[in-house]
């Protein structure tokens, strides 16, 4: 974090807004690089919150350990192909089996549809502390009470039905009825720092609005993620939907991540993951939504109540460790309220490097460090981790 004046914030976040914006295939892209200011910084911040610092809201004050707490243990995913987990051997019998439960889907009221959600909804809130407990076991990443706010949030405030109601447009030229239809089978790619969230996210707009769904998981979150499509094709089935709407490959790979994304039944591929999936995912003529990396600045101006800035801050980048993409990143300061805005950080926690532990720390972040202005490459075993 540095001191600069209004005009330099003001041109640095401009570049880093294009920059993030950009469809650049650089390695640089995976994050912004290091502004040189016109002005030398006062000092280096980095944002790591002490343990006795109320920044997030734990779920529980129980002595034991978050997966402990939850009475969960991870186990192989047990389902039985063709009947109504969702889970298959194959790419093609994935794909056949949610195009036929989607078809079914089509002939269903928006009234039962609507039924269906309820009952996802509802079933992940139930499960939301085994699934983020064995997120967190499986993939060493986050944390477990983040996890859960994750689930909650995405559970009660995903879109449903709600968004695709018809819509009537009458006038001097006659009448004009507006329907959403469905794509029919969507393929979702996704990915390893918030694999069980990201599949109840898209499970339940895709459902809502008409379609089938077969995931390609990333590879190391395989168990949570194939048991998150288990629960949720449950619920479907209980509120009266089709079996297997939701549907997996067993043993998710790149190779059948690629076989997916190229099958002839797919028709839209949502993707959601590192620079190269989403650059592999533009390779098969199809509609493509996709989120890569991310890299928000945030920009603390003369007019900021610095106290809830600071909090606020600290929060959102010590949030689930910083792992998901619309986190805080880095801090844009104006000089006017620099010193002011620093001491808040540390009032809730924050601790401030030397330039000699800023480059101690560097050589442990990173495993290859290409000098100022060059996008270095990260320790992977340190992302996301305690």
């Amino acid at each position: 974090m540095s001191s600069l004046d209004k005009n330099t914030v003001q041109s640095l976040v401009g570049e880093a807004l294009d920059k993030i914006s950009s469809k650049s295939t650089k390695a640089d892209t995976r994050g912004l690089r290091r502004w040189k200011p016109s002005k030398a910084p006062k000092g280096n911040i980095a944002i790591s919150v002490k343990e006795d610092v109320p920044i997030t809201h734990p779920i529980s004050s129980s002595s034991k350990t978050p997966v402990e707490a939850s009475g969960f243990a991870i186990s192989p995913a047990t389902y039985n192909e063709g009947k109504e987990s969702g889970i298959y051997a194959t790419v093609e019998g994935a794909v056949a089996a949610s195009k036929k439960a989607q078809k079914e889907l089509s002939d269903i009221s928006l009234g039962q549809r609507k039924k269906m959600i309820s009952a996802m909804r509802e079933i992940i809130l139930k499960n939301a502390e085994i699934l983020s407990a064995e997120a967190v076991k499986e993939t060493g990443m986050g944390r477990f009470e983040s996890k859960v706010i994750k689930h909650q949030l995405i559970a009660e405030r995903t879109p449903g039905i709600e968004d695709i109601q018809p819509v009537a447009y009458t006038g001097d030229f006659g009448l004009t009825i507006e329907e959403r239809a469905p794509w029919g089978v969507i393929a979702s790619i996704t990915p390893v720092t918030n694999p069980s969230a990201t599949i109840v996210c898209n499970a339940i707009g895709m459902v809502a609005g008409g379609n089938g769904v077969v995931f390609s998981p990333h590879p190391s979150a395989k168990e949570v993620s194939l048991r998150t499509i288990q629960l949720l094709n449950k619920a479907i089935i209980t509120a009266g939907g089709p079996p297997n709407l939701l549907s997996s490959i067993s043993e998710p790979s790149i190779i059948n991540a690629q076989t997916l994304m190229a099958h002839p039944d797919i028709k839209l591929l949502v993707v959601t993951g590192g620079m190269k999936v989403v650059i592999e995912s533009l390779k098969y003529g199809k509609k493509v939504i996709a989120a890569g990396p991310g890299n928000p600045p945030v920009v603390v101006d003369e007019t900021a109540d610095t106290k809830k800035a600071a909090f606020d801050i600290l929060s959102g980048a010590s949030f689930d460790n910083n792992i998901p993409c619309i986190c805080e990143k880095e801090v844009f300061v104006v000089d006017e309220v620099f010193d002011e805005f620093k001491y808040r950080l540390k009032e809730y926690g924050a601790y401030e490097l030397s330039q000699w532990q800023l480059k101690r720390m560097v050589k442990i972040l990173l495993t290859e460090d290409r000098g100022p202005g060059k996008a270095g490459t990260p320790n992977i075993n340190l992302i996301g981790r305690d």
